[in-house]
This record gives structure tokens, sequence and C-alpha cells, in this order.
């Protein structure tokens, strides 16, 4: 399993949100660039770009963004406001490794299967496109997570996996920016239910015991983030963790 260093940006400056709630956002002072070359020069291949502006349909910062994209030599996975096939490309063409998709996944029925015939091969699917669930008490929200949608999780996993999507990022929204452990069963209820998708868990994490743990559940990649911020975990556990996964790998 390998660890995927957060970066939420709001504003150019580098944020975590408590729950998703922009009036609960505590800024560090620290810039993206600093952020990415830090992970670098511990040897991180991998991180995690979320654009609050561009959740709300800001694209004020993507010109930002895409400028330290094209310096760097991170993967980056990146989401917020990804609401159109066009976007997608427009990203990947940006040299974003991953793009995440989530409100319009849940809200158009059709633009899975359409993003689906423009970007499948399904090892492309799995590798381009990360299809983003996040639960509340098993329902799955959107919309910054105001809004709850009637599909239930299993069914959408089935429908995603069924299109050619493979890898999906879910998030367990009551644990989300506590710091009080991740959400260990709902990701074995997905992992039982489909065992071959490739799961990034995020929300909650807050020790290299939470780790351990989602390795042992066959979680495929985590993201952390606030535990980062406020010290709980290193970057040099980080290295260290992620240099045994590509050894055993």
């Amino acid at each position: 399993m390998y660890i995927i260093p957060a970066i939420d940006i709001l504003d150019k400056k580098v944020v975590r949100l408590r729950e998703g709630n922009y009036d609960q956002a505590t800024f560090y002072d620290v810039t993206l660039e600093e952020m990415i070359e830090k992970y670098q020069s511990n040897g991180t291949e991998f991180v995690h770009v979320i654009d609050l502006n561009g959740a709300k349909g800001d694209f004020s910062n993507q010109e930002y963004l895409f400028d330290i994209i094209h310096k760097t030599e991170m993967k980056v996975q990146y989401g917020g406001g990804v609401r159109s096939i066009e976007k997608v490309k427009e990203l990947i063409d940006a040299g974003v490794h991953r793009v995440i998709v989530g409100t319009q996944a849940i809200t158009n029925p059709e633009f899975l299967t359409e993003l689906s015939k423009a970007i499948c091969g399904k090892q492309q699917c799995s590798d381009q496109v990360v299809v983003a669930i996040d639960v509340l008490d098993e329902v799955i929200k959107y919309s910054g997570w105001m809004e709850s949608s009637p599909i239930k999780l299993m069914d959408y996993v089935d429908r995603c996996l069924n299109l050619g999507f493979f890898r999906f990022l879910c998030t367990d929204i009551n644990k989300d920016g506590k710091l009080g452990g991740a959400g260990v069963d709902l990701y074995k209820k997905l992992l039982e239910h489909s065992p071959f998708i490739k799961l990034i868990a995020s929300g909650g994490i807050s020790s290299m015991e939470d780790i351990k743990i989602l390795h042992d559940i066959k979680v495929e990649s985590c993201v952390v983030g606030k535990a980062i911020y406020e010290g709980m975990i290193s970057i040099e556990e980080i290295q260290d963790w992620n240099l045994k996964s590509l050894i055993s790998f």
C-alpha cells in the first residue's frame, strides 16, 4: 500500500477543512511549491492536490496549479470541480497523472458513460480517472457533501466497474479532518463486495498504526493530509513506508 500526501488549495494557499466545511478551514504557512518540493526530496512520487476553489466552480487557481505541475516530476492526482469530459482531457493534457471525478458522475447519469467512451481502455480508466465516493453512514454525498444521492453505494460501485472504472477514492465523511482513525469498516465492506477494485482510502488517518490497518485489509493506497501538518505522521515515516512498499511490490 502506498501513502499519498494530500495538499488542499484555497485561494492559492495550503489549507485543510474539517468535514469539508469551508468555514472550518485551517491555513498553513507553507506554499504548494514548498510542500511538493519537500515530498519530492524525501522520495515520494505521488501527491494528491485538491483545488477547493475549483470544487465551487472557480478555476482562478488553475493557471497557478498547471505551472507547478509542469515544473515537477511528481505524479499529481487532482480533484476539484471536474464536471465535463473536456475538463478531464484538459487536465490530462496539462500533465495531471490522475483526474478525480465526483459530483458530476453522481448527478449526470450519462457522464461516466461518455467519459468511458472518451478515455477508456479499461487499463486507462484505472490509471487516469479516479471515481470519488464521499460517504456518510453509507449514503453517497455530493456537491460539497451538502446533497445526498438516492443511489445505493454498492450499486454505484457496480455501475462504475461495468463502465471500466476500477480506482475509487473513498472518503468517510464521519472521519474526515478529525484525526480519529480511518473508516476501516466502510473500506472492508467495499472490498468484500468487490475485492479487485483499486481503493484509495481518505479521511481520519492519524497515525502509522491506522496505515498498517489499511494495509492489512488490502487497501491500494491512502491519502494523508492533516496528520502530516499536525506532526502526527512525519515525512520520513512516509518515505520509509513507501520505499518498503515499492520494494515489496
